[in-house]
């Protein structure tokens, strides 16, 4: 479910009154923790924390006019979603939070391969979260991503 709303602040305004909290919060969880040279922004219809052209001017490969991504979240239809590209790229980081996911959560982590789903909005382990997007710095991020890029 992408949203048509051109700033994160509209974002935050369209949500329905249930996700409007928990999503306010996971935002400020991301902020208060993220390297601050990652930009907010909308990205791809969610709020997204991007490598702005300043700092990586080629962009994201699959649309060089678009920012590099790194994490995104939404409210989607049946759970709230933390998109973190890390953890797809990274399988040690991968095996941090899967190992950890349990000391903080009594619920079965609900994972695709960089998306985390949180059905239970009053469960979401804001404290881990802090920690995972404190764990990759902009420029780690980056050699990542050419490595992933490269080897294509």
């Amino acid at each position: 479910m992408q949203s048509k709303a051109e700033t994160v602040e509209e974002y935050l305004i369209d949500l329905p009154d249930d996700r409007k909290s928990p999503m306010n919060k996971l935002r400020t969880t991301i902020l208060d923790n993220i390297p601050a040279t990652f930009v907010e922004t909308m990205s791809y219809g969610m709020i997204g924390y991007v490598v702005p052209h300043t700092l990586y001017p080629d962009g994201y490969h699959c649309n060089p006019k678009l920012p590099l991504p790194f994490i995104n979240i939404a409210s989607q239809k049946n759970f709230i979603a933390l998109y973190h590209m890390g953890i797809y790229a990274n399988p040690e980081l991968l095996k941090w939070f899967t190992d950890e996911f349990p000391k903080h959560s009594n619920q079965k982590l609900d994972m695709g391969k960089s998306c985390i789903r949180f059905k239970k909005m009053d469960q979401i382990p804001f404290d881990l979260i802090a920690e995972l997007v404190q764990k990759v710095s902009i420029e780690e991020w980056i050699n990542m991503y050419e490595s992933m890029v490269k080897k294509k």
